[in-house]
Parts: C-alpha cells; structure tokens; sequence
C-alpha cells in the first residue's frame, strides 16, 4: 500500500525522535530521512493509510508533501521571529513556521473562509501550536501598521497546475482567461505584504502552480513596482529544479516535473531600508475580552507545568481558556478579532474556579513524567493507546481530575477520568 513520494514531518524536538518513529514503527510503518530538512520523512511502507496512524492522530507526525515543506524553510526565520502567515489553511506551512521560530517567537495566520479556518485551527491544535494566533479575514484587509513584520509567508491562491498528479482536472479548470483574477489578487497581496515588511524584512512569496504568470511575471512586476529586492534562495538538497522561465530571475526555485513533490515556484524578497529587527513592539495596554486567568490557583491548574508556556496571558471566552502569546498581544491591533491556543476548559470563580484540561495541552506536561504533580499514564506499548483511541477506557486508580498522557515518556496529551476509567475524548 506503500504511495511513491509520501512524506511527513516528525513535530518533535530531536530528543523525542526515537521516540515518534518507535511508535510508527511499532504499528508498522517503515520510512526514509530526507536530506533537504532532518525531521522530514519518506515512506518506505505504509501497512494503512498514515492519517490513521497513532503518531498522525496525537500530532507527533504532520503529512506533508515535500515541497510544500519549502516556503516555511527558504523563508528561514530564526528563532523569537515574529511571523506573518498571510493565506494559511490548511496549516501546514504554518504549523512549520511554529516550529522553525520555537516557543518565544510568534506566527500570525489569517483566514478568510470559516471553514478553512477551522481545518488550520484544528491542525494548530493537533500539533501543538502554543506560539500561534488565528484570524478570519483577508489578508489584503489585516489592519496592521506598516513595516510591523520582520517575515512574511504570502503562499496565495493559485491556479495549482503543479498538483495535476493529485488533481487532474487543475489545469482544464484553471486555463487561460481563467487565471487573471488570480494574477490580479496575487498582486495585491503581493503589494500588502511589502507596505507590512519591515525595512530589511523578509517577504517568501510562492505558489503551487508552473504558470508563468503567477511565477516569474510576478516577481518582475513586484520588483518593478514595489519596494522589494529579490534575495537568492540555495537549491535545498533532494530535488530537481528546472531554470526560471524569465530571464533576470537568478535565486528564484522552480521544483521540476521530474523531481519528487508537486510542482512548486519559490521566490524570496527583502524591503529595502536596513537590517530586519526582531521585537521593536511595545506592548499595548486593552481591554481584552473574557476574563484573566490564573491556572496556577484554579482547581486542576494548580497540577499542571505551566514552566513551558511561552510568555503571555491565559485568558477565558465563553468556558474556553485560551493562551495569548506574549507577541500576539503587543503586535496585534484593536479591532482585530483573533484567537490564541485553546489550553481547556474554566468553570466556577474564586475558590471555586476550576480548569480542565484540553486532551491536546501537552504543553502543560512537564518533559519527564516523573516531575509531574499530576497523575499520570505511561504508556509503553501501542495497545492501550489503539484501545484509547477507539473510544475505549482503560482501567486505573481512583482519583479526581484529568491524568497526563505518555508514551514512553513523551508527553502526548491528557486523558479524563471516569471513576477507575480513563478515556481519551478528544475529537
């Protein structure tokens, strides 16, 4: 059942490596490394479809295919960058982004269709995402200051003729005329992107289509017209490029019909005006919605490792905690309604308030089990975590309040206790 080119990244940090691949391999799975980013993935054997796999659904793995894994890593925002995520379901390039800037830098993902934006908070959730904040709305509309960004990721939509393996009808529904009022909004983004960079900042503008239009065209008009300056990108090692089809495009990528991945278009951009600094912010003082929280002083939140939470807030909305990013609430302006890292539940006040818990909060775990003031399942084999995930309980001991979640010691989420059961309810 094995499909040629599959791949998926580990989200881990390196220690837990043996750890996520111990459990693919222990349902089955068989995989390569990839040279072009060292938690990519190959699969070599695929015994079921992978989204079904226990590492897929506790968010240890995001499937991915390998050139979409490009833009988060050619744009490469060291880490504490602030991020600008402009056209981001369903996630994926986002989640990396995560990753790539670590706990104490921020990313920013707008949204403007509901639905779509619920997939790209679901996937945020699922790989734990803490550093991330999400919008509904059009990215052309975000009503940030100009120059605030130090990065920005503008992957819009597109024609996507470089899927035509997964979609063979792209290039029939997307032919000829049909493409011009993608052109035309690709160059708005394209505009608002620069007014929000930076002077210095950096601007990874891509797209998965082999049109020359939405490609190098593109990028002649941005240098033309805007203020940007185009920054050659290193071919990453593991694929086949083909030359840009536009002279005076040295630097851009176009991923090859012959390499391995969809066919994808690269282009980095810098601001002129200077070197890029991180932070430059000052925090702003407002009236949040909700209610402050202190889960150290709730019922339940006193357990919990709240040491690997990045600085910020935890606010409640309606009975939902949320963490606000420390970024989030400075860069971000009034008016804007966004929503930050879903952490659990808050019930009660005063001495009465009580937190739950979200079973995808591995964040308030503490690394090593044995530091945990909570009580805890460590799990060593796949058994009992299949046994979880097909809305079974396991037995354990009595006791009040959720239970944190390991496999062989790696924090994987938290179960809720039923009496001497546990179960896994997240959805």
């Amino acid at each position: 059942m094995t499909q040629f080119g599959r791949t998926f990244r580990l989200v881990c940090d390196e220690p837990a490596v043996p750890v996520v691949e111990g459990l693919l391999r222990a349902q089955g799975f068989d995989f390569g490394p990839e040279p072009f980013y060292v938690f990519a993935r190959r699969l070599i054997h695929e015994p079921f479809p992978l989204g079904e796999s226990l590492a897929a659904r506790f968010g240890l793995i995001y499937i991915q295919d390998r050139s979409s894994m490009l833009p988060p890593l050619a744009l490469d925002p060291r880490a504490g960058a602030d991020v600008l995520d402009m056209c981001s379901a369903p996630g994926s390039k986002t989640s990396l982004l995560s990753r790539l800037v670590g706990p104490q830098g921020f990313v920013f993902a707008s949204e403007p269709s509901a639905d779509r934006l619920g997939t790209l908070r679901a996937n945020l959730r699922r790989t734990g995402s803490v550093n991330a904040a999400t919008a509904k709305i059009m990215a052309q509309d975000l009503p940030f200051a100009d120059g605030v960004w130090s990065h920005i990721q503008l992957d819009p939509p597109c024609s996507g003729w470089g899927t035509v393996d997964k979609n063979p009808k792209v290039m029939e529904v997307w032919s000829g005329s049909k493409t011009a009022p993608l052109v035309s909004l690709q160059k708005t983004l394209l505009e608002k992107a620069a007014e929000l960079l930076k002077p210095g900042g950096t601007v990874l503008y891509s797209t998965c289509t082999t049109n020359i239009e939405e490609n190098e065209a593109q990028v002649a008009w941005a240098l033309d017209v805007l203020d940007l300056e185009l920054e050659p990108l290193v071919e990453p090692e593991g694929f086949v490029f083909e030359a840009p089809h536009m002279t005076g495009m040295e630097g851009v990528l176009r991923v090859a019909e012959g390499s391995d991945g969809q066919g994808f278009f690269l282009a980095r951009f810098t601001k002129r005006g200077g070197e890029s600094a991180i932070g430059g912010t000052s925090a702003q003082k407002r009236d949040l919605p909700g209610s402050r929280l202190n889960l150290g002083k709730m019922v339940g939140g006193d357990l919990l490792d709240l040491t690997r939470l990045p600085s910020g807030e935890v606010y409640e909305f309606g009975g939902k905690a949320f963490f606000l990013h420390q970024r989030a609430l400075e860069l971000i302006p009034d008016g804007l309604r966004w929503q930050g890292f879903p952490l659990g539940k808050a019930a009660g006040k005063g001495d009465r308030a009580k937190f739950t818990p979200a079973p995808l909060a591995r964040v308030l775990l503490p690394e090593d089990p044995s530091r945990a003031a909570c009580d805890v399942l460590d799990a060593d084999d796949t058994e009992l975590l299949e046994r979880l995930f097909t809305g079974q309980s396991v037995p354990f001991r009595q006791g009040k309040g959720s239970v944190g979640l390991y496999f062989r010691g790696l924090p994987v989420g938290w179960l809720a206790r039923k009496g001497g059961r546990l179960l896994w309810s997240a959805k």
